[in-house]
């Protein structure tokens, strides 16, 4: 599998799926969550995969929530549309996959990045974890629910 934003490397039952945004903290945008979508339907098809490990590139975040610069751009309806699909594509189909998910957090996990990490079965965080929902400090609702 080649994918633009995450790497997907299999050993053995184990796969493993880097959100690889760096440069964006590995912050979700449409093509990452469209990706991982891919990547993680493709691993549970997989008889071999017993296990799926989720990280984020680098040290300094595992995600750091939403790519503001893409979504600030859409109207109402679409970023309503975008939400409910990325809530159908990622955060619900990872919950519900048969395959465990290990989320490992590296870094910040904030906002989506928290709900992502909060989809999947287990979660173990680095020291320099740290993670929150900031957009309740402004009074909105988390997007994810």
């Amino acid at each position: 599998m080649s994918f633009e934003n995450i790497l997907v490397e299999k050993r053995a039952a184990l796969a493993q799926i880097t959100i690889n945004r760096p440069k964006k903290l590995n912050a979700l945008n449409k093509c990452t969550i469209s990706e991982l979508h891919t990547a993680f339907d493709t691993l549970e098809s997989d008889p071999a995969i017993k296990t799926i490990i989720l990280t984020g590139s680098g040290e300094k975040a595992f995600v750091a929530g939403a790519d503001i610069s893409e979504f600030s751009n859409f109207s109402m309806e679409e970023g309503k549309r975008l939400a409910r699909e990325g809530q159908e594509k990622l955060f619900d189909f990872v919950e519900q996959l048969a395959t465990p998910v290990i989320a490992a957090i590296n870094g910040f996990a904030l906002g989506g990045g928290l709900e992502l990490a909060m989809a999947c079965h287990f979660r173990i965080a680095s020291e320099n974890a740290k993670m929150g929902l900031p957009e309740v400090s402004l009074g909105v609702i988390p997007g994810y629910g």
